[in-house]
């Protein structure tokens, strides 16, 4: 992931077609968000796919689930996705998943980017004339993934129709999908954002940016309002009073929902080390389990797999559904929170009273190294001092951001005062020994 044509190059995304026939197969789903940028990357993508006598089965614009979704679907060998997710519109990435629609593990991407750096396929290696590959279109390709969320409801019984939804697809992949499946289980949906332009997604709206939403629903007298970041696998939520529900609120409420049904294997659900303590207390309430794993939907993912759980997800809003896709599924958390809130009955805000957040801080530091932070004996010094004043009644978590140069501070505390001025202090730290 990086700025496009800079960091992320042309020459890059062909070799990372050649590497997807390499080590994953010849028949490879590829999809796309709405970035300028994606047009050409996916031309030099397919591409290296073909370079290598592969097939392209061109999903187009669609949300990353919806591509994890096709790859089983459709039989192909792996998937990938063109986006860089929430990040701002003059980035882009990559991303692979397995022939079960699953991202590959490190050893498998590790594997992937010595090949890339080693130049890719050698020249004469290729196959010639006839023997090259060919992109194949996937006309129905988002069609086929809303099919697949909304049969999933009806499955249960269930109908939207009396609901009044406010959606804000943020300029991206869910502009295509997201309003039609909630429409066409019978909800009333007043969507922004739902047009673009390459330049616009992310921007100011969407799941990073709730404002508009909160507009939206105050203006329209809406249920509940959903907002997608650029790619769809995430969503995040505004009650009837304009409340935010974010992922740990949605996991507790489907979670309790799984249990009550009997379909919440072990009784345990997976989040992160970011999960907010009242999403624990809320959890040990209900009699479920929590596992907790380093932030990354790759880790839940891998927990779920090992355990035989079916929910886990990061306050973000990512969450997966092990039972219905393979990775963290916007559109299908969005189904699966309204007809949990559907069961349970009463207003959004009733049913997700199930958990009370502790009042929580996160401040993002830019940064010249994000990795030398878990070295630097000031910040260390800055956090010890933080713990001990916080004591039992609080907790700290200081980590590199995954995806940008950023450091990322999070503190919890009884008191939003507290948390503000406890994080605010290390941030300070952090920036004077790392800052850009």
């Amino acid at each position: 992931r990086g700025v496009a044509n800079t960091e992320l190059t042309c020459d890059i995304a062909f070799k990372l077609g050649q590497a997807a026939v390499e080590f994953l197969g010849k028949t490879i789903v590829v999809g796309k968000d709405t970035r300028l940028s994606g047009d050409m990357l996916e031309c030099a993508l397919n591409a290296g796919i073909m370079s290598r006598g592969g097939t392209v089965l061109a999903a187009g614009i669609i949300p990353t689930p919806g591509v994890a979704y096709l790859t089983r679907e459709l039989y192909a060998d792996g998937g990938v996705v063109i986006s860089a997710s929430h990040n701002p519109p003059e980035y882009n990435g990559i991303k692979f998943f397995d022939g079960q629609g699953f991202k590959l593990p490190d050893e498998v991407e590790a594997a992937l980017e010595a090949f890339v750096e080693a130049g890719g396929t050698p020249a004469d290696q290729l196959p010639a004339g006839d023997e090259v590959g060919v992109v194949v279109p996937v006309e129905n390709a988002c069609e086929l993934y809303i099919n697949h969320a909304v049969s999933l409801v009806r499955s249960e019984g269930l109908s939207f129709e009396g609901l009044k939804v406010a959606l804000d697809t943020g300029h991206g992949a869910a502009s295509l999908t997201t309003a039609h499946a909630l429409e066409e289980l019978g909800a009333e949906v007043v969507v922004i954002n739902d047009d673009f332009t390459g330049t616009d997604i992310n921007v100011q709206c969407g799941s990073t940016h709730l404002e508009p939403l909160k507009n939206l629903m105050a203006a329209t007298n809406a249920t509940i309002g959903i907002a997608h970041d650029g790619d769809a696998d995430r969503v995040m939520f505004v009650d009837e009073l304009g409340n935010e529900i974010d992922g740990d609120v949605v996991e507790a409420v489907c979670a309790i929902d799984l249990k009550e049904r009997g379909e919440l294997p072990g009784n345990t659900v997976v989040s992160t080390v970011m999960c907010n303590l009242g999403f624990m207390e809320a959890m040990e309430k209900a009699g479920i389990e929590v596992i907790q794993t380093q932030v990354g939907d790759r880790y839940v993912l891998q927990q779920l797999r090992e355990g035989g759980f079916v929910l886990g997800g990061e306050q973000s809003g990512h969450m997966i559904f092990l039972k219905h896709n393979s990775t963290g599924d916007g559109l299908i958390t969005a189904c699966q929170f309204l007809s949990a809130c559907l069961r349970k009955g009463g207003t959004i805000s009733e049913v997700t009273s199930v958990m009370q957040r502790f009042p929580q801080e996160l401040i993002n530091v830019p940064v010249t190294d994000k990795h030398a932070v878990t070295e630097n004996v000031a910040v260390a010094k800055a956090i010890g001092v933080g713990n001990n004043e916080l004591g039992d009644s609080g907790r700290i978590l200081v980590r590199p951001s995954g995806t940008e140069p950023l450091v990322r501070v999070m503190v919890e505390a009884p008191t939003h005062e507290q948390a503000h001025e406890v994080a605010a202090k290390i941030a300070q730290v952090i920036e004077a020994e790392l800052g850009a």
